[in-house]
């Protein structure tokens, strides 16, 4: 019974001296948790006669009650106190201004990939992207690239070994797409691309996005009629189109593509060079030999390619004159491209 008066005086005293509700919390577990100490008192009745049982029981239990309420009254207090000092130390003037969170912006090479996308997936063009690393079959046999063009060299191409390099051109997926799957074919081929060069216009490492139709009956006709409305739809309303003949192992035949320049409309400026077209994109009609590889037969189907590098589109449409600007990641520079 003394026992039990000195432990309710001592828990008294500890919690008394808790300031906060951590503090208090540990206390409390210390004579009231499963192995506290009035856990411990019970497991010593079993020392006692068995006639004094049942008045120990009710002793250490009104003991118990005592300490729980009076744990339960602290609690309060110290809630209350923590609550008031946070209301103090935490509290908001909301007349003071914010603080403004600076927003991010997509890259241009992202909103020019975007849009592109945007507008051939609008002319019914499904995308299909393939593997970086690529084995020459795919990235310049298949596509009637000689063995002996100066692609092929180590010095144009990254190798990763005598058979695998990065791919050049996102074409290789081209080949992929028409060994699996019989015409009519419409697909755009996105991506990354490698090539051994560097300068203000050029990187090791840029983007392509590349296009593919074959059907019945595909003529170039075909091709600058949907170039003009990529044009319109990335440039201005008022841009136009226009095809000179060039050369690509993998068409036949070939044509660059120049559009009208949307900064002089065609007049004549510092960007065109005074010749009012801006070059942007290679094209052709797909070369027989191509077909033929992909098992497609080129008496009855023909098609149209072409490709792009998103970096050029990028540069002109905003008006950048040096490419490294685009993978410096200088936040002044990305911050102006904000809608």
């Amino acid at each position: 019974m003394e026992e039990n008066e000195t432990l309710l005086s001592e828990a008294k005293k500890d919690a008394d001296a808790a300031e906060t509700s951590r503090a208090l919390y540990e206390v409390k577990m210390t004579y009231l948790g499963r192995t506290g100490k009035i856990s411990a008192l019970l497991q010593k009745m079993k020392d006692a006669a068995k006639e004094d049982r049942p008045a120990l029981g009710k002793k250490i239990n009104d003991l118990r009650m005592k300490l729980e309420a009076h744990f339960e009254a602290l609690e309060e207090k110290i809630k209350q106190r923590e609550l008031e000092y946070k209301l103090k130390h935490e509290r908001i003037d909301v007349t003071m201004p914010g603080k403004r969170k600076r927003e991010g912006v997509l890259h241009p090479v992202t909103r020019v990939k975007n849009e592109l996308i945007d507008v051939f997936a609008g002319m019914g063009f499904e995308i299909y992207e393939g593997p970086e690393i690529e084995n020459e079959y795919y990235n310049f046999t298949a596509l009637n690239t000689p063995a002996d063009h100066p692609a092929r060299d180590m010095q144009d191409t990254f190798y990763v070994t005598d058979e695998f390099l990065l791919r050049t051109q996102t074409s290789a997926a081209q080949i992929r797409v028409m060994e699996k799957k019989k015409p009519p074919i419409k697909i755009l081929s996105p991506g990354r691309v490698f090539r051994s060069d560097d300068d203000a216009t050029h990187s090791p490492m840029f983007h392509q996005m590349e296009g593919l139709v074959v059907d019945k009956g595909i003529t170039l006709c075909d091709l600058q009629g949907m170039l003009d409305e990529f044009a319109r739809s990335v440039f201005s309303d008022s841009s136009k189109t226009r095809l000179r003949p060039s050369y690509f192992p993998f068409t036949e035949p070939s044509v660059e593509v120049d559009v009208s320049c949307a900064s002089c409309g065609g007049k004549g400026c510092s960007l065109c060079k005074g010749t009012g077209w801006i070059e942007v994109l290679g094209a052709g009609m797909v070369n027989r030999r191509v077909l033929e590889n992909c098992g497609v037969d080129p008496d009855v189907y023909t098609g149209f390619a072409f490709g792009m590098g998103i970096e050029r589109i990028a540069m002109l449409k905003y008006g950048i004159n040096n490419i490294k600007l685009l993978t410096e990641n200088d936040v002044r520079f990305l911050e102006q491209f904000k809608d």
